[in-house]
């Protein structure tokens, strides 16, 4: 299958993760790769590094680390749909989060009592 729109010349990695919907804006791709929050084959990129089809891109987003392989060069943003054919995404599934039953006070009943605080503590698992 052929990507549709791969462009020839050198991308920018800013510019390839803005296009491919990682960031919402180019300039917030620009301050993540600053902030060394964005590696091109295992290295801190640069946001002026050029990518090219076959390299691994690791994005720290809140939460997660997104693993991307990069099968197309593209530099405008285009519909979600196309932007899938130009990378292959090898992101671990991420676990549930385990739920808590943590109870929760009704509002205006004051401050804990000594009591209330040690059992909270012991259903934290803090002690």
């Amino acid at each position: 299958m052929s990507i549709p729109n791969s462009s020839s010349r050198p991308v920018r990695i800013d510019a390839w993760l803005w296009a491919i919907r990682a960031y919402k804006t180019r300039s917030a791709a620009t301050a993540a790769c600053r902030a060394g929050h964005v590696k091109l084959n295992g290295n801190a990129a640069k946001a002026a590094a050029p990518v090219q089809p076959g390299d691994t891109i690791r994005v720290r987003q809140p939460g997660f680390e997104r693993i991307l392989e990069v099968r197309g060069l593209i530099a405008k943003r285009v519909g979600a749909e196309a932007a899938s054919h130009f990378f292959t995404d090898h992101t671990p599934e991420r676990p549930a989060a385990p739920a808590l039953g943590i109870p929760q006070r009704d509002r205006g009943t004051g401050r804990p009592t000594k009591k209330d605080r040690r059992e909270l503590e012991r259903l934290r698992g803090a002690r």
